[in-house]
């Protein structure tokens, strides 16, 4: 890393706060219901925070009939055996989402929505070739934090995807104006993006059937999977935009370093995976540049503790 300009050297040292924003918790609730232990929805809502709140994740409602418990079986092949695992690699995007300067917050709407527009054309592709119906998340910028239709937005959450209304909703907060990461924002949104795959490509069918009627242990080994899988998605999609200038490899080694080092603290279960994990996770997506990759569902337990 000494050898990079000092401008970007001190840009990386100021990554590390969005960075800690992009590693921080994803805490999945009921829709339709502020308290989630008593809404009867499947829809989740995954949530990016800094800091990570200090709470257990909760519960989706229980699922009491055999038939559904035996559907969680049958369904399992949707997460194992998906179909958007033999859709190849990415193909380049030619995404360029431009830069990011400081304190703008215009920009950093145009940002966002062009790092997306990258996502969809990317994964739409993906779809195609899997064979997939394929449909856009929304995008909803905010700059003071808002309900959505999955629950009431926690303190210091940065980015929330709803599957109730399959949208990604992006703050834009005081912190990253000050110090914009665009390599470490651009995987934020990758990562909830991931989520949205998982949502379309009925993955997370499987994931919240099995979680329903698993014990507390074997709950927090289905979000380690969900979690790691939208994290090597994610690495995924970023490999394509290897080489440009605000993304270059010393940025993402120091990127999957950083997760290597702190991916796990401040967690009060290990409901995400531990620091080596998450970063294991980045570089087998990253350098595979293929879905086939993240296929953590398939993967040993030891895999992904």
């Amino acid at each position: 890393m000494n050898n990079l300009p000092h401008s970007r050297l001190a840009a990386i040292a100021a990554a590390g706060v969005a960075l800690t924003v992009a590693a921080s918790s994803q805490v999945f609730v009921m829709a339709g219901s502020a308290s989630a232990s008593t809404s009867a929805s499947t829809a989740a809502v995954s949530r990016q925070a800094l800091p990570a709140p200090a709470q257990a994740v909760p519960a989706p409602a229980a699922v009491n009939s055999a038939a559904q418990s035996s559907a969680a079986l049958a369904n399992k092949s949707l997460a194992t055996a998906n179909r958007i695992y033999r859709s190849g690699r990415f193909a380049d995007v030619n995404c360029r989402p431009g830069s990011l300067p400081r304190g703008s917050t215009a920009a950093y709407k145009r940002f966002l929505t062009r790092v997306t527009t990258c996502l969809n054309n990317a994964w739409s592709r993906q779809f195609r070739k899997a064979r997939l119906p394929f449909s856009k998340p929304r995008l909803r910028i905010v700059t003071r934090k808002v309900n959505t239709p999955c629950g009431k937005w926690n303190a210091g959450a940065e980015a929330v995807y709803c599957s109730a209304d399959r949208t990604m909703y992006m703050w834009i907060s005081k912190t990253q104006l000050r110090q914009p990461f665009p390599l470490g924002i651009t995987r934020l949104v990758a990562h909830e993006y991931g989520h949205h795959v998982q949502q379309i490509s009925k993955i997370w069918s499987y994931y919240w059937t099995a979680r329903a009627r698993a014990s507390k242990s074997q709950q927090l080994a289905l979000s380690r999977r969900s979690e790691l899988q939208a994290e090597c998605f994610s690495a995924v999609f970023m490999s394509t935009l290897q080489g440009q200038p605000d993304f270059t490899d010393r940025e993402w080694d120091y990127t999957v370093d950083w997760f290597r080092k702190n991916g796990a603290k401040g967690w009060p279960q290990n409901d995400h995976g531990r620091g080596p994990t998450q970063a294991n996770w980045m570089t087998r997506g990253f350098n595979s540049g293929s879905p086939a990759a993240c296929n953590t569902w398939k993967a040993s337990a030891r895999a992904t503790l």
